[in-house]
């Protein structure tokens, strides 16, 4: 493996050595108003076709040329365009600092892209958005959520109302990789889903890969949604909030050195339980319900070479009713980053990254009780290297080590309880990668972005490892010093994306890519549940493998206004996992004997039809897709549908300006129901009634569907005091959309299906700032 990196690494740097006499041009893009860096801002040659480079995530771009006298275009969208003339004799630093347009800029625009972007790029099953271009669309509870906007897009499929979990092109939501500032987020939930845990205020900028995405990301199955926060205002002190009808947020940025140095902080918390201590009920006033998300984020540059960055995470949910039981959850993840950059060429980006989730769930008081915990824990070192090789090759490589801690379980039982609490081993592993990315302009046609990934995990003691036989119980058993392998795997995880232009309105896309998955979710509830345990890659569980291929056509019309898409994908699926009817998941040593092991299969088509421009934007969103399963132990053997199977995935987002104050936007979303197993009979034992279940996931809940509406009022927009008040509706007609299914004897003893519903009309008021 290492042989092949070399080789691929040494025979781009040949080619690179063949470019005689040229130069580069290279520097940093930033926002002149906060100093902050702008990811894909574009860069262009004005008198060479196709020659030019979007930033990278840190605002750096470079590009080669040979020598000569040109006009370097710097553009990203809401910002004036900017020319610069360059004579190109050396190699030059140019950084470029972009100022607001004057002109009032689309209410909401989904990416910050040149017009025809969507067209012109390498990138397919690529999703991106600005927390500044969704503050016109109607939320529940009026928060906006990065998450929640996500779901209107092809591809992606909302779990359901009362869970921020997702699906993305058939997989479960655990094969989902989210990434803020690097650090995983493994719980990305809040007050059991109704919101998620990023707050728009602190998020600069978010990229979800569905497919084909870049050799740098791996590990889930799925989808890799990378978050980054905002690095804080390096040129005044400034501050955004908003006070909602159950939270509120502020965020804080100030510089500490001008132009060198800034700090970021923004927190947000619930105050339902403070209304529910105003009751005269001794049950209710002691009932806390709340959580609460701190972000924080500093950087520091300390040369022309060096910056460095530190951020960090931390949430919590709490929720606990009197003295009866309680159980709360949380994140914390801390990322701290050094940038360096060798020469023109070269960029590199180290990162030492702490990721911990961890849960608690208690019943009872200190002496009568018994509490239940769980956590997991990463350390991860994280080199990343870029090499703008030459205007035809970018190549980003490096690799990284993460040490992984599963705590699956503790009991801890109160004083006066007599039966002792079982032991559960923690769980340690370690997961490693080394990559290479290379992405190539073959001609003013064809683009070529080229990858390849080696993956390993090894899972090493302290503890026990177990055999099992056909019935699940235990056939052996192996105790493993504390560093000892004891399962080892590893593989190739090749990617491959190409990009052929029709004309400059068209083109042809198609990837393929291949992902290992070492970490897996048990849970057999519907929603995300706090109570959820992971498990890792083991002697009995082998690692999810994962092969995508996908095609796309993509076109714009009446210059740029209306953009239109279909991509199409195959998603093979290796060694999913699925349990045993009467699965037990929680503090269960040997939870391997009720796991079962399987295959799958997901394919589908994704419309979408999207106006940019305009006092009327907006889009409209189709999937058409099928995901499905097959295990030897479940259904006989026959292929069955996965719970995420949906064929049919619609939205519609509409966003008007009626005045340059004044927004109306709406939105409808249609989805086909879940698939679950539902009894298909019933008998009688002893006088109990007993389930008879045939056919796994045999049925669909009822088809869900929601429309929401929504009012933005510009109150003031002077720069030194900006405000808005936004007005809206969730469900606006009311529909009941099933929550939970349940089934139970009526009066006259026959078994009914009863279903809950979470809303009906969910009305929101909420008021925004910005100095």
């Amino acid at each position: 493996m290492y042989r092949l990196l070399t080789l691929i690494l040494c025979t781009l740097l040949w080619a690179s050595s063949l470019s005689a006499q040229k130069y580069s041009i290279s520097g940093t893009v930033k926002d002149g108003s906060n100093g902050e860096d702008l990811i894909g801002a574009t860069v262009f040659i004005k008198e060479l076709t196709n020659t030019g480079a979007f930033t990278n995530e840190y605002g750096y771009y470079s590009i080669t040329i040979p020598e000569g006298d040109y006009t370097v275009v710097f553009r990203y969208v809401g910002f004036e365009v900017v020319e610069k003339s360059v004579s190109l004799t050396s190699d030059q630093t140019l950084n470029m600092e972009l100022a607001l347009e004057n002109t009032a800029i689309d209410t909401v625009q989904i990416t910050a892209k040149l017009d025809n972007e969507n067209v012109t790029s390498n990138e397919m099953s690529v999703l991106k958005l600005n927390p500044k271009e969704i503050e016109a669309i109607p939320v529940l509870f009026g928060e906006r959520d990065i998450l929640k906007t996500m779901q209107l897009l092809p591809g992606v499929q909302s779990a359901g109302d009362g869970n921020s979990g997702f699906y993305v092109r058939g997989g479960a939501t655990d094969q989902n990789l989210i990434l803020l500032d690097e650090a995983p987020v493994y719980n990305a939930s809040h007050l059991l889903g109704f919101f998620s845990v990023f707050n728009s205020d602190a998020i600069k900028d978010v990229t979800l890969y569905k497919g084909g995405g870049p050799a740098q990301y791996g590990g889930r199955a799925s989808s890799v949604m990378d978050v980054r926060m905002k690095d804080g205002n390096l040129k005044k002190f400034s501050g955004k909030g908003g006070i909602g009808i159950i939270s509120s947020r502020l965020t804080l940025e100030t510089p500490f050195v001008k132009d060198k140095g800034s700090v970021m902080v923004s927190g947000r918390r619930t105050y339902g339980d403070l209304f529910l201590k105003l009751s005269r009920d001794t049950t209710l006033n002691q009932t806390q319900l709340y959580f609460y998300d701190l972000n924080a984020k500093a950087n520091y540059k300390i040369n022309d070479n060096n910056r460095i960055y530190l951020s960090g995470y931390f949430g919590r949910d709490v929720f606990k009713f009197g003295d009866q039981f309680g159980f709360d959850w949380g994140n914390s993840t801390a990322t701290l980053r050094w940038n360096h950059l060798f020469n023109e060429k070269l960029f590199s980006n180290t990162s030492l990254i702490y990721s911990n989730y961890n849960y608690s769930f208690n019943i009872g008081d200190d002496q009568n009780g018994f509490g239940l915990s769980s956590q997991i824990e990463d350390w991860n070192l994280k080199q990343d290297f870029t090499w703008f090789a030459s205007s035809d090759h970018q190549v980003r490589f490096g690799g990284q080590l993460i040490h992984h801690n599963f705590v699956p379980g503790q009991l801890e039982v109160g004083s006066e309880v007599t039966i002792t609490p079982p032991v559960i081993d923690s769980r340690y592993a370690l997961e490693g990668a080394l990559y290479v990315q290379d992405e190539w302009k073959v001609n003013n046609r064809l683009n070529i972005g080229a990858g390849l990934r080696w993956s390993l995990f090894n899972n090493i003691g302290d503890g026990v490892a177990y055999t099992f036989d056909e019935e699940g119980e235990i056939a052996s058993e192996t105790r493993y010093d504390r560093w000892e392998s004891i399962a080892f795997n590893q593989g190739l995880e090749p990617r491959i994306s190409t990009r052929y232009l029709l004309d400059d309105k068209s083109s042809l896309k198609g990837s393929y890519n291949r992902n290992f998955q070492y970490l897996h979710l048990l849970s057999n509830s519907v929603s995300t549940s706090p109570t959820d345990v992971y498990v890792p890659t083991s002697n009995i569980v082998k690692p999810q493998i994962a092969d995508q291929v996908a095609v796309g056509y993509f076109r714009n019309f009446k210059e740029n206004m209306f953009e239109f898409s279909v991509e199409g994908y195959y998603k093979w699926l290796q060694n999913q996992i699925d349990y045993k009817n009467g699965a037990d998941l929680i503090l269960n040593n040997t939870v391997e004997s009720e796991l079962v092991f399987g295959e799958g299969r997901a394919y589908g088509l994704e419309f979408l039809v999207r106006k940019t421009k305009g006092k009327l934007t907006g889009w409209a969103s189709y999937t058409l897709s099928r995901s499905l399963r097959t295990f030897d132990a479940i259904n006989g053997g026959e292929e069955f549908r996965a719970r995420q199977d949906r064929p049919h995935d619609v939205s519609l987002t509409l966003i008007y300006e009626v005045t340059p104050r004044i927004t109306v936007s709406g939105n409808f979303v249609y989805y086909s129901g879940e698939a679950v197993t539902f009894p298909s009979g019933s008998y009688e034992i002893d006088g109990i009634t007993v389930p008879y279940y045939t056919e796994r996931n045999g049925y669909r809940v009822p088809d869900y569907h929601r429309m929401d509406v929504g009012v933005t009022f510009r109150l003031n927009d002077n720069p030194k005091w900006k405000s808005m008040l936004n007005v809206s509706c969730f469900n606006v007609y009311g529909r009941q959309n099933p929550f939970t299914i349940s089934f139970q004897e009526n009066d006259m003893g026959n078994t009914e299906a009863v279903r809950l519903a979470l809303f009906r009309q969910v009305p929101s008021i909420s008021y925004d700032f910005e100095f």
